[in-house]
């Protein structure tokens, strides 16, 4: 689960280039706009996530004036991603722990967009629990991960802005999924429709195994269309066994994909070593889509070429999103 909230150290604080009140901070591997004099280095602090959505609370009464839900800004320059509150913010008894997640104890709930009509289906039920969901964890949390696994050989995927889908099958029953829910057939549905019309589900059942595809839905009435395509159309990063529940390597998931006459999502480096700074990692974020030069890229994933598990972190796999931020600032996201 990812931690909104937690308790964090002041990494480093450096001046703001022409402001006299405001400072750059780096918690974790995100920098933010503190106020000057405000924290030192190594102090203590309650570190806040974008999309995080503060309760109404006096305790918040100040940042929440501008807006509940924190989002990536540009103060002075200056990108800020998050905010840093001070430790007396928390409960009496919470013990200082660095990491420690107090999203729950604070109230702090994480920001979900709305989902287009098209898309939101009649539930059939819960996501399936033999399926690990699409969600990927920010670069910005794993610096340790990343000073362990620099140089593995990895690709870098574009990342689309839509929304995420499955598809899959189990014991011979199809099933198709929004990021939470499975869902009932509908042919009104917009994820169904892709299914119907690529004449999904007899070409899955004709591997003769348990697998699901996962990709991103994107086109008309979805996201705002950043892309302005006609229509909508699935792009897919993931096949995943459900058996042996393990993901397919890069060259499989590009071998089976192409057998079945499906999309592969953008591909922006098939062949590199991972870096373990983050910073040179939020550099390959900054990139426009290959779906359209006028659109900037919401950001890339990287993953090893051959599945690499890790026990410490990212649900024992080596799978990771960077976000471009001005993707974030010009979108409003």
């Amino acid at each position: 689960m990812r931690k909104l909230a937690s308790i964090q150290k002041i990494k480093d604080i450096e001046p703001i280039e022409g402001a006299d009140a405001i400072a750059k901070a780096t918690v974790l591997g995100w920098q933010l706009v503190i106020r000057k004099d405000e924290f030192t280095i190594g102090d203590w602090c309650v570190y806040c996530e974008i999309d995080s959505i503060l309760p109404d609370r006096p305790e918040f009464s100040s940042i929440r004036a501008r807006s509940n839900r924190i989002k990536t800004i540009r103060l002075r320059g200056q990108i800020s991603q998050g905010i840093c509150l001070p430790i007396s913010i928390l409960p009496e008894g919470i013990a200082i722990e660095e990491d420690l997640d107090v999203t729950v104890v604070l109230g702090i709930e994480k920001y979900e967009p709305p989902i287009p009509a098209n898309l939101a289906g009649v539930a059939k039920g819960n996501f399936p629990s033999f399926i690990p969901k699409t969600d990927e964890t920010r670069v910005q949390v794993l610096q340790n991960i990343l000073q362990r696994s620099a140089g593995t050989v990895c690709y870098v995927a574009e990342k689309l802005d839509g929304s995420s889908v499955t598809y899959f099958v189990k014991d011979g029953i199809f099933g198709v999924c929004s990021r939470n829910l499975e869902l009932e057939r509908d042919e009104e549905n917009s994820m169904w429709q892709f299914a119907i019309e690529n004449d999904l589900e007899n070409k899955l059942l004709a591997l003769n195994k348990n697998i699901s595809l996962q990709g991103e839905i994107i086109g008309e009435g979805i996201q705002k269309n950043k892309y302005r395509l006609k229509g909508q159309t699935v792009y897919f990063f993931n096949v995943f066994d459900i058996d042996r529940y393990c993901y397919f390597s890069f060259g499989d998931v590009k071998s089976l994909l192409n057998a079945l006459h499906l999309k592969l999502v953008p591909i922006v480096n098939e062949h590199y070593e991972l870096d373990h700074d983050i910073d040179v990692l939020m550099n390959l974020s900054k990139l426009h889509s290959a779906l359209n030069a006028e659109t900037l890229a919401e950001g890339v994933v990287i993953r090893p070429l051959d599945e690499i598990t890790d026990k410490y972190g990212m649900q024992g796999r080596l799978s990771f999103k960077v976000i471009n931020p001005e993707f974030l600032i010009k979108y409003d996201e």
